[in-house]
Parts: C-alpha cells; sequence; structure tokens
C-alpha cells in the first residue's frame, strides 16, 4: 500500500474515531484499526485470517498524524477502492444505536441502500430481508437469493436455505459486510452475501452488563466480557429478552450465548468458537384486513409458534507461511432444530353420495377436480375414517380445523481452505487467492395434521369435547391422510445435501490506478431425499447440480479520494430439499408442512452487471470528512423459482421455474462525519420484474380467471410485470449529534414507495400504500463507567404494512364474515425502550503488541 494510500485512510480513520469512542462509551475498549472501513474481505474465508498486520502506533513529528507501520494484507482482503462492485457496511458503532430492538436486521434495514424488510410473521425478530430485490428469510419455503456468512461459515440452514439472523447476539458482531457480485461466496448469492464478522477478546476488552425494558412488556439483558492475557483471548457475550409481543399471541423469548478462545503469535492466529441459541416466538402471520380494521393487533387462526434452538462449534486458524504467502482455513459443526406449531383452517366437507361412505369427512376437491371423492376421504393414524358433525340445528359442519405439526432437525459440518499470495507478477502489485469448500447435513423432517376446531376466539384446538359444539366425532384425530395421500398426508424424509466449491480471484495492478481483477469458483451440489411414510415415494431420489460461474472487473482510482469500478460475475443457487419435494400442483404442500412427489426444479442461475463510482472529501466542511458513492446494477435470472398459492388453503402450495426475471436500479449514497455529527443519507431505485410471458396460480386473487386449459385461479404475466413486495423507490436519511459533552441525539428516517401484494404477479389490484417510518435514539453517559440510553421505532405511530397477500373469503368459524380477499401484517406500532450500560472497566489494550483486525 502507497503512503498516499495509508493519507487517505488516516484521513478516514481519524473523522471516524471520536463517533467509535462515543459509541463505545461506557463500553469495554476496542482495538481500532485505523483502515476499518477501507479493507474489506473479498472471500468468506478472508473473513477469519487476520486481514491487517498493525504495528506500534507513534506519534508523529510536531503532532501531526500517527505514523503506522506499513500493514499487511492477508487472505482475501483487499483496499475497498481495488473491489469492482457495491459493498455496504454495518460496523459495531452502529448496531450499538439500535441494541433496543436486539435485532440486527434493524440496523442493516436503517443504514443500507436497496434493502428493505418484509414482516409475514408479526414479529420483529422473524424479519424477511429484501436486497435489491432477493430475499434472505426465517421463513421456510421463501425463495432465498443471499448467502449469508458468519465468521467464514455458510448459515444458510441446510433444508430450505434459510437464514436465522434471530439467533446472533447483535452486540457481539464486529462488522456485517454487504458484498454484490462475487460468485466465490457460492450458492445463493445471486444477489451478493451478507459477511458478518464477529469479535473476539483481541478485537474487544472489558466487561458490560446492559439492561433494558420497554414496550409490549420488553424485557432484555446483556454480559458482555473480554480479556487478553499474553498470546490468549476470551470473549464472551450473553442475551436474553422476553416480551409479549405488539399483536395478540405473539410474544418472543430469546437465549444467546457467543464465545471465542483465541491463541496468536507473530505469523498465526487461531480461535475456537461456540454459539448457542434458543428462541420462541409466537409469529401469528398474516391478518385478514376486515380484522385489523376493527383492532389493529387482531390475528387469524392460532397458535402459530416456532421454536428453534442452535449449537455450533468452529475452529479457525491463519498461518503466514512466508513474507507473501498465507494459509487460512475453519472447519465447523453445526446442530440446527426447528419445530412450527401451526393452527390453520380446514377445507373438509362431507363425502355426500359421490362416496362409498356419504357420511365421511373428505378433504376439499376445488384443487382435485378429476379425483374420486373416496380417494379424499380422511383417515387417521390407525387407518380409521372420520364421521362430519354438523352445527346443532344446521345442515352445516362445525368449523372444522388442524393443528400442524413440523419439526426439522439438521446436522451440518464442513470446512474451507485457503492461500493466499501477494508476489508481484512482471513487476506488477498482484494478489492471489485460491480456495475450497465443503458443506455436508444431514436433515430429517417430520409434519403431521390433527383435526381440530375453530373456536370462536380464533384458537384451534384438539379436545372432542368442545365448550362451544358439545362433543365432535374425530377431534384429536393424529397423522391425518386422504385416502390418495392427496392434498393433506403426514410426511418423513430423511436427506443429506453435499456443497463443494473450488474459487480462485486474482487481482492485478496494471498500473498505479488500474487494477484488474478476474477469477471463477465451481459450485457442486447434491441433494438426497428418502420418504419414510410410503406416502410419497415419488420423493426419494438424488438430485445434481453444477455449474462454473467467473468474475472479471476493473477499477480506476483516478485519485485518492475518487475511483471507478465495474464488474460482470454470474452465479447460481441450487433448488431446496423443500422446493425439489414439492414441485408438483397435483399435490401440493402445506408450506412448510409436507413433503410430496416433485418433478425436478432446475438450477437458478444469474448474470450480474454493474458500475459505479465512489470517493471521499477531506475537509469538505468544517474539518468534516465526505464520503460518497453511486452505483447501477442489472440480474438476469433464469429458471427463477416462485412459490405459488393452490385453491382451497392458502396455507398450501408448490414451487416451480420461470423462464426468466430480472433485477435493476441505481443507489446513490452520501454521508458526512466531523467528529460530534454525522449525517446520512441514500436512495435506490429497485426495478424487479418478470421477464416471461405465461399463466401462475393465484387461486385467491379476485381477478384471477381460467386459463385455456380449463384450471381456474390462473393469473397472465407478462414481461416487464413488477416482483410483489419490493418497493421501486427506497430513501434513507439520518443523523448523530452530540450535544454536549457525553450526550448523544440522533434520528433516522426510512421512506419507501408502493408494492404489490404477494399473489398479484399480474399487477393488476390496488398495492400495498407507500409508507414512511421515522425512529429516533439517544444515550447519556452519567459517569465513566454508566451509561443511559433509549430508542424509539415508528415515532409518528404509523399504521402501515410490509406484507400483504390475499386468502378465500366466507364465514370463519360460523361466525365471522370476511369479504375483503387481502390479509396483511401490520408493522410495529410506535415503540419505546430504555435502559442502562454498566462497565467495570476495561482492560489496557498492549499497544506494543500487533493489533489485529479481523475482516
Amino acid at each position: 500500500m502507497s503512503k498516499r494510500t495509508l493519507r487517505s485512510s488516516l484521513l478516514l480513520s481519524v473523522a471516524l474515531m471520536p463517533g467509535a469512542a462515543l459509541a463505545q462509551g461506557a463500553g469495554g475498549q476496542q482495538s481500532v484499526s485505523l483502515d476499518e472501513l477501507s479493507v474489506v474481505a473479498t472471500t468468506p474465508v478472508g473473513a477469519i485470517g487476520d486481514s491487517l498486520y498493525r504495528g506500534p502506533v507513534t506519534q508523529g513529528p510536531g503532532g501531526q498524524l500517527p505514523v503506522v507501520a506499513e500493514p499487511r494484507l492477508r487472505g482475501g482482503a483487499q483496499p475497498l477502492y481495488k473491489i469492482p462492485s457495491t459493498v455496504e457496511t454495518v460496523t459495531a458503532a452502529d448496531l450499538d444505536v439500535d441494541r433496543g430492538t436486539f435485532n440486527a436486521v434493524a440496523t442493516l434495514a436503517r443504514r443500507t441502500p436497496g434493502l428493505n424488510l418484509s414482516d409475514s410473521q408479526g414479529n420483529n425478530n422473524r424479519l424477511d430481508i429484501n436486497y435489491r430485490g432477493f430475499q434472505a428469510s426465517p421463513v421456510t419455503g421463501v425463495p432465498q437469493g443471499l448467502a449469508v456468512y458468519q465468521n467464514g461459515v455458510r448459515i444458510n440452514e441446510a433444508f430450505g436455505d434459510t437464514v436465522n439472523l434471530d439467533l446472533i447476539p447483535p452486540s457481539a458482531i464486529q462488522r456485517i459486510d454487504v458484498v454484490t457480485s462475487n460468485p466465490v461466496f457460492g450458492l445463493n448469492a445471486l444477489g451478493g452475501a451478507i459477511n458478518i464478522q464477529m469479535k473476539n477478546g483481541f478485537t474487544w476488552q472489558g466487561t458490560d452488563v446492559t439492561v433494558l425494558g420497554g414496550s409490549d412488556g420488553r424485557i432484555a439483558g446483556g454480559l458482555e466480557y473480554g480479556k487478553m492475557i499474553g498470546p490468549w483471548s476470551f470473549y464472551f457475550n450473553g442475551d436474553g429478552l422476553n416480551d409479549r409481543g405488539w399483536r395478540y399471541q405473539s410474544p418472543s423469548t430469546i437465549g444467546r450465548i457467543y464465545t471465542d478462545l483465541g491463541y496468536r503469535t507473530l505469523d498465526s492466529e487461531f480461535h475456537l468458537i461456540g454459539n448457542f441459541a434458543r428462541t420462541f416466538f409466537g409469529a401469528a402471520a398474516a391478518t385478514p384486513v376486515d380484522f385489523t380494521h376493527v383492532d389493529p393487533r387482531a390475528i387469524f387462526t392460532y397458535p402459530q409458534t416456532t421454536t428453534t434452538q442452535l449449537g455450533t462449534l468452529q475452529v479457525t486458524g491463519r498461518v503466514d507461511i512466508s513474507p507473501t504467502w498465507d494459509l487460512a482455513g475453519n472447519a465447523y459443526f453445526r446442530r440446527f432444530s426447528q419445530q412450527y406449531v401451526d393452527g390453520n383452517d380446514a377445507e373438509f366437507e362431507r363425502c355426500g353420495s359421490s362416496c362409498s361412505t356419504p357420511n365421511a369427512l373428505r378433504f376439499d376437491d376445488d384443487n382435485f377436480p378429476n379425483v374420486a371423492f373416496d380417494q379424499l376421504r380422511l383417515r387417521g393414524a390407525n387407518g380409521q375414517l372420520i364421521n362430519a358433525t354438523r352445527l346443532a340445528g344446521s345442515n352445516r359442519l362445525v368449523p372444522y380445523g388442524t393443528l400442524d405439526v413440523t419439526k426439522t432437525e439438521a446436522t451440518g459440518y464442513g470446512g474451507s481452505l485457503q492461500a493466499a499470495n501477494r508476489d508481484r507478477v512482471f513487476g506488477f502489485n498482484n494478489s492471489f487467492v485460491v480456495g475450497g469448500s465443503i458443506d455436508v447435513a444431514d436433515y430429517s423432517y417430520k409434519s403431521s395434521s390433527t383435526l381440530g376446531i375453530i373456536n370462536p376466539d380464533l384458537s384451534v384446538t384438539t379436545n372432542p369435547n368442545n365448550p362451544t359444539y358439545g362433543f365432535v366425532e374425530g377431534l384429536g384425530t393424529t397423522l391425518l391422510r386422504t385416502d390418495g395421500a392427496l392434498g393433506i398426508a403426514p410426511s418423513a424424509v430423511l436427506g443429506s445435501n453435499l456443497y463443494m466449491g473450488l474459487y480462485a480471484t486474482d487481482t492485478i495492478d496494471l498500473t498505479d490506478a488500474l487494477s484488474l481483477t478476474a477469477g471463477a469458483r465451481l459450485n457442486f451440489a447434491r441433494v438426497s431425499t428418502q420418504d419414510q411414510t410410503g406416502f410419497s415415494p415419488d420423493v426419494n431420489g438424488t438430485h445434481y447440480f453444477t455449474k462454473v460461474n467467473p468474475l472479471a472487473g476493473l477499477t480506476y482510482r483516478f485519485t485518492p479520494g475518487f475511483s471507478l469500478f465495474g464488474s460482470y460475475s454470474e452465479s447460481n443457487r441450487a433448488p431446496t430439499p423443500l422446493e425439489l419435494a414439492c414441485a408438483n400442483p397435483d399435490r401440493p404442500c402445506l408450506l412448510p408442512n409436507s413433503l410430496v412427489a416433485d418433478p425436478p426444479l432446475k438450477q437458478v442461475t444469474a448474470q450480474n452487471y454493474e458500475v459505479g463510482i465512489r470517493g471521499s472529501i477531506p475537509n469538505f466542511y468544517d474539518g468534516g470528512l465526505l464520503t460518497y458513492k453511486v452505483s447501477a446494477f442489472r440480474n438476469d435470472l433464469a429458471n427463477d423459482i416462485l412459490q405459488l398459492a393452490t385453491p382451497g388453503n392458502s396455507a398450501r402450495g408448490y414451487f416451480v421455474n420461470v423462464p426468466s426475471t430480472r433485477r435493476q436500479g441505481v443507489e446513490v449514497g452520501a454521508e458526512y462525519s466531523r467528529g460530534d455529527l454525522s449525517v446520512y443519507a441514500n436512495y435506490a431505485l429497485i426495478d424487479a420484474t418478470f421477464q416471461f410471458t405465461g399463466n401462475l396460480s393465484s387461486p385467491n386473487n379476485p381477478l384471477s380467471t381460467t386459463d385455456a386449459n380449463g384450471f381456474p385461479g390462473q393469473i397472465l404475466v407478462t414481461p416487464g410485470k413488477q416482483v410483489p413486495l419490493i418497493p421501486n423507490h427506497q430513501f434513507k436519511v439520518g443523523f448523530d449529534y452530540t450535544v454536549l459533552p457525553g450526550w448523544r441525539f440522533g434520528m433516522n428516517l426510512q421512506a419507501f414507495s408502493s408494492s404489490y401484494y404477494r399473489g398479484d404477479e399480474s399487477n393488476l389490484n390496488p398495492k400495498l400504500p407507500a409508507y414512511f417510518v421515522l425512529g429516533l435514539n439517544t444515550s447519556y453517559q452519567v459517569t465513566k463507567n454508566l451509561q443511559v440510553f433509549g430508542l424509539i421505532t415508528n415515532l409518528t405511530n404509523n399504521r402501515y404494512t410490509t406484507f400483504g397477500t390475499f386468502f378465500e373469503p366466507g364465514l370463519v368459524a360460523n361466525r365471522y364474515l370476511v369479504s375483503d380477499v387481502r390479509t396483511t401484517t401490520l408493522a410495529q406500532p410506535l415503540s419505546i425502550y430504555a435502559g442502562l450500560r454498566y462497565s467495570f472497566g476495561a482492560d489496557p489494550v498492549p499497544m506494543a503488541e500487533p493489533i489485529i483486525r479481523k475482516y
């Protein structure tokens, strides 16, 4: 790195230091790398090796800027100006501002251009991330388009590629980078990758205790401890939360522990890492708007609860083989378990004269027009038929429901190995990285339905002696199935995934200003499933997917504070086991409940284009630093995977490939930092569209029709139609200001344009309305050790929604007439949180030793 580069980096770091120190407040001491934001890991393994070696910091002559020993970059770490794509970074100080939310997703949404949240669960710990039109979601069944890494390990779960960021303590996060157009991050990196680097005892020392409380009965607390003794370090972070939620039947209970034991020498570093968590959420999903117009806290049928447990162990290491070669790697073991309990409306009918047993209960035939009714009769675990029960004095049946339970367990293990070299090539500065990864997972998946009844309060219970309807035959019958195992049947599946990757990238400085990056990654995926019930033998199978994804990019640095970048890359994702086993519209899945036979799905492939500028202007105003970026992008996808609904039950659906979709847009962002003041603003135009002509199933869409083949509930999609739930226009602005010594005050605004409902891919219905949300945060340093803080979300108490879809109207529980087909999840209302943080003092960082910043 040249002296000119160092000076530019130092100017940036000096501007950022006061804000970082203020954010640290009563907290423990954190090692500060002067190039914190100017160096980024371009490979996931690079995040676990040391990116920088820092010699002792010494004062320059005459009290000038510090003189820092020339840093050594390791692994895939590159200066930001050499990266030919967009990088968005959220730091520990950013996360600290939002600590009342107890969720890192809130900070990502507040700061990152082109990123919006979609809340289908009614719980702010279970939010979908939409970045440039691609999703990372904790909800099984949502097509996932982002790869997520924690300390160099991919944490998209084995069964459905879901992402559960609620299992990670936000206060243990050192840094989050959102990296676009880089196939080195492997499967699912269609729209990019979220790279999370955690704290350790080398980067954070001290003892902090935090307690907070606030709206909806929230009580939370955390303990953070870090210490360094000679070449050893230890870090511990544990937190817990309990609240009742802002909607009925929507409580949250969280317990998380993160630990790190580290050892390092001048040329090596190793870490033993543990992450353990248990969460319980009442996630009551979307509610008919007829209900929320009466009571914003209203929900539909319940219970709907999710219980998740995680235990993971990881070993990471880095060794400098020579002054220009280094080797880094990791190995991990991950155990994941999740149980979902879901009370649903049931589309059951009396069999009638078309059956050999007229009084038997059968499944609704709307989606099975050519199937004999006898094949749709319901049976229990012992093969017994169930007689239908009528309401007293009526021909109508009692309001049947089902209590559906799914359980997913997965054991994953694997590792990565990477070598990096920075020898000059033909006299040019050069950075070469080669590596590989292997991820193996064995999983089991079970689902079953128990016959229940919908009570007047919309709860689904299974006791046959019902206080409202009297004795109802068959309630409590487990392992429901139809004679033909159509529509509803228990499932038990064993399976395994094998993902392997080989990659190589090279960045060469063709001149002092021009850098060329080229590389590729080979992805191999094997997905195997075995049916254990005998109801779905076609689930048995092994699927293979292979693709080579190239990368090419250029950066040109006109001045130390202004550079241009552009890149082309390709990426892919393999269908998940859930998608592969649920791709047949004749045998839909109770998402995420059932697995059935399938026609094979194709892998999704993407061609990615991006161009942009980035830069910084020191001493822009009153000694402050202005940073800015402008970028334009396009992602063309082939064989994109969509989740579609089926008639009769909005909870049931299946997956299909569609020929092509496109995400394109423009992002503009700027930030001004002056030490006591930080101001940011960004805007994103996201144009996510379908690029094919064809019919899709959306039976509850009020404008759906019957297609030429006689299939009802169809909508026509043509090129240019918008992908639902993605606002075209997104604007964010915020500031933090030190009002008085020790008192920090900040506000932020997020504004989003309207978007289409899920299920309205034809774009014929009115949209979800545009909305804005205003937040406020503040902290005051009472003493050196004690800090008080506060946070307000949705300051103006706007009533808005980020998720909407359609459902079948009618009489619910034989009591509530629902005529509006729209069902939405209202976002979190005005919420106020306040807390204390006390530090028991920080151990001094021995500055005579090298400070290691790991990216």
